[in-house]
């Protein structure tokens, strides 16, 4: 009998203790939201209907916004990608580190032992995945596309990746997961250069026949699945992409990803592919706006979009996951390939109400739609608060908890109550890059005259740039097209801001701006 209650004494306070992990499992998941940034390229303010587009419908997207919160003064920290993304993944300004556009095989742009967002999240317990487009380089110089490329994503703080490795219009247009190129048949070994020919395989000049639509001087090098790329390759043909596949495959390894981490914290940077060139979407979507492939494209980015959020629905997710939907610059019509964007865009206007767009040091550059989504606990509504991508560092370690070291993620200011809507307060100074330097302070503007010619490609592009010798004082208050320089008629304002910039320059904070 006493060995009896003694049995079932061990075995209440078994599951009295199981009862307890339980509950303290529990608990610290719910303390713990899931993270998913949802960044898309190319994609501008005014380019989804909640935000004014004309000749696209973007309903997953507009369902977002109406439940969620929508910015009205919400930045990429520069006008172009690689900058965006190095200052979003590492919390530092591009220009510390000379980051600029990279070709296809560069070398990793955070260097191993950087501190960066998903290390800093990896620390907090979360397991991390990239997925789609990179554009930050792999390896240490000369990728080995045959062998093992490394370092990548995986060391510096994801878990998993699965990539783009730079842009759908550059070679080689192979995905690499982890460490490998994916479907690589090693009797078929890929070559890859950016100064010369390699190969029998045809190039755009050589072959213009072959085309799906053409490609300027830029493009026009090696062809693959009927699009000329930037760039020569040959070789893999067994590993090569299909354009039209591409979100296909994209939103699979998501669902594999979000499936597999569903019972613990996870971060997710979903990177689009879409809407960068070449745009060629898949056929469901041909002909689904009236602008030709840039807003088909743009009618696939929000069935994309809303793919992943149902997808945390099924799950049980959707509750506990904050999203954050955002672009990482301004947009772009002829982009190099002649796919009709320029002709067709009627009276869509990509970046709404604001002058210029990619590449542009104006406020179409990196004023992006940004949408930040938490059923019960972000409520919607819209929010004025200037807020930059550079600060999601800080504020999501705010967010799990995480304190940060001195040195860490050193342009990041935790605005995470701007970020969830309880305040409207965010940032008073902000920094915005492109191919030179401009300051916000309020509804201020100033931009740096330029220090060195701008690439010569730039000048295709038909984009108002603000790139030039003089300098350049704005009001977006009275003036958000920024067409009246105020330069000369409010020189102390100016100057005040020229000094701000040049501290920040020189490595310094804005007093009141420390983390």
């Amino acid at each position: 009998m006493d060995k009896l209650k003694i049995i079932i004494l061990t075995f209440g306070c078994s599951l009295l203790l199981y009862s307890c992990q339980q509950q303290s499992s529990s608990t610290a998941k719910s303390s713990k939201p899931n993270i998913v940034i949802i960044y898309v390229d190319d994609l501008g303010y005014g380019d989804v209907g909640c935000y004014g587009a004309k000749g696209v419908k973007t309903p997953n997207v507009d369902s977002m916004a109406k439940q969620g919160l929508r910015f009205t003064d919400a930045h990429a920290s520069a006008s172009t990608c690689t900058p965006s993304r190095f200052a979003l993944l590492t919390g530092s300004y591009a220009f510390r580190n000379d980051a600029a556009i990279l070709p296809g095989d560069a070398p990793l742009l955070i260097r191993p032992g950087t501190p960066t967002l998903p290390a800093m999240l990896q620390k907090a317990g979360y397991t991390t995945a990239v997925i789609g487009k990179w554009h930050l380089g792999l390896g240490n110089g000369n990728p080995d596309w045959n062998g093992e490329l490394k370092p990548g994503p995986l060391e510096v703080g994801f878990d998993y990746s699965f990539l783009v490795p730079a842009t759908l219009d550059r070679v080689p247009t192979v995905f690499v997961e982890n460490h490998k190129v994916v479907n690589l048949d090693p009797k078929d070994p890929i070559k890859v250069n950016y100064d010369h020919k390699i190969g029998n395989m045809p190039t755009g000049l050589e072959h213009p026949e072959e085309l799906k639509f053409k490609g300027d001087l830029q493009h026009s090098n090696t062809i693959i699945n009927g699009i000329s790329r930037i760039g020569y390759m040959s070789g893999g043909k067994s590993a090569l992409w299909k354009d039209e596949e591409i979100p296909n495959v994209l939103l699979g390894k998501v669902k594999d990803f979000l499936n597999e981490n569903k019972d613990k914290p996870f971060f997710l940077y979903f990177s689009f592919t879409d809407i960068h060139v070449p745009r060629a979407p898949n056929a469901k979507f041909v002909g689904k706006s009236t602008m030709g492939s840039r807003g088909d494209v743009i009618a696939q980015m929000d069935w994309l979009t809303g793919e992943t959020l149902n997808t945390l629905k099924k799950l049980g997710l959707q509750d506990n996951t904050l999203v954050i939907f955002t672009s990482d610059n301004g947009p772009v019509l002829d982009d190099g390939y002649d796919d009709h964007a320029a002709q067709l865009v009627g009276d869509h206007s990509p970046s709404g109400p604001y002058k210029g767009g990619k590449y542009s040091a104006y406020e179409g550059g990196t004023r992006m739609p940004t949408i930040v989504y938490w059923p019960g606990k972000v409520k919607p509504g819209i929010s004025n608060a200037l807020v930059s991508q550079v600060d999601l560092y800080a504020s999501l370690a705010a967010l799990v908890n995480q304190d940060l070291n001195p040195n860490e993620a050193p342009d990041s200011f935790d605005c995470l109550p701007a970020w969830l809507g309880t305040s409207e307060k965010g940032r008073q100074v902000m920094l915005e890059e492109a191919f030179t330097l401009a300051l916000r302070d309020n509804s201020w503007k100033y931009i740096d005259p330029v220090s060195k010619p701008a690439p010569d490609w730039l000048k295709n592009k038909d984009i108002p740039t603000g790139l030039t010798h003089e300098q350049q004082l704005y009001d977006l208050k009275t003036d958000i097209h920024e067409d009246k320089n105020l330069s000369k008629t409010h020189a102390d304002i100016m100057n005040k801001l020229k000094s701000e910039l040049e501290t920040i320059k020189k490595g310094g904070s804005r007093p009141g701006y420390k983390k």
